[in-house]
């Protein structure tokens, strides 16, 4: 589960970088408000209902925090200029990128999601949010390995 794999990132690499660690640290938090939506246990949702908007409303918030980081705070630490860093730069950050533009899609759909939204439709959205996510944290685990052997 994704959240195995943030607690032994966090073990890994934690301690070592003040940004890095804020960044896992978020990503942990949007793992599990990302299971509360899903009605993953140990949460669970009633019958085919939506969840509640306010918590909708800040898991898309925490989703933009969360990728506005690491375009902006994150993978520029994590990448040299030297052909090592540029080549991560052209091979994963092109795959992050797709993320990116669907995490961008979810919030634009769902950050002032109505009542009488179906909720196949959030369903099937939060589904492939967190394929997508899955991915995207394999890879930033990545950079940070290359980060962690380059420098640390």
């Amino acid at each position: 589960m994704m959240l195995t794999g943030i607690e032994q990132a966090k073990q890994k690499w934690g301690g070592r970088h003040s940004a890095i660690d804020k960044w896992l640290t978020e990503r942990q938090l949007l793992l599990v408000q990302y299971c509360e939506l899903a009605g993953i246990p140990p949460y669970q949702r009633q019958d085919n209902a939506l969840p509640e908007k306010e918590k909708i409303q800040a898991f898309c918030e925490l989703l933009m925090d969360y990728v506005s980081a690491g375009h902006f705070e994150v993978y520029g630490k994590l990448t040299d200029n030297d052909s090592a860093g540029n080549d991560l730069e052209n091979t994963i950050y092109p795959k992050i990128s797709e993320s990116t533009d669907s995490a961008l899609q979810f919030n634009d759909a769902y950050t002032e999601i109505q009542n009488d939204t179906n909720m196949k439709e959030f369903d099937v959205a939060l589904s492939k949010l967190g394929q997508q996510l899955e991915e995207r944290f394999e890879l930033e685990d990545q950079l940070i390995q290359s980060l962690h052997n380059d420098h640390l």
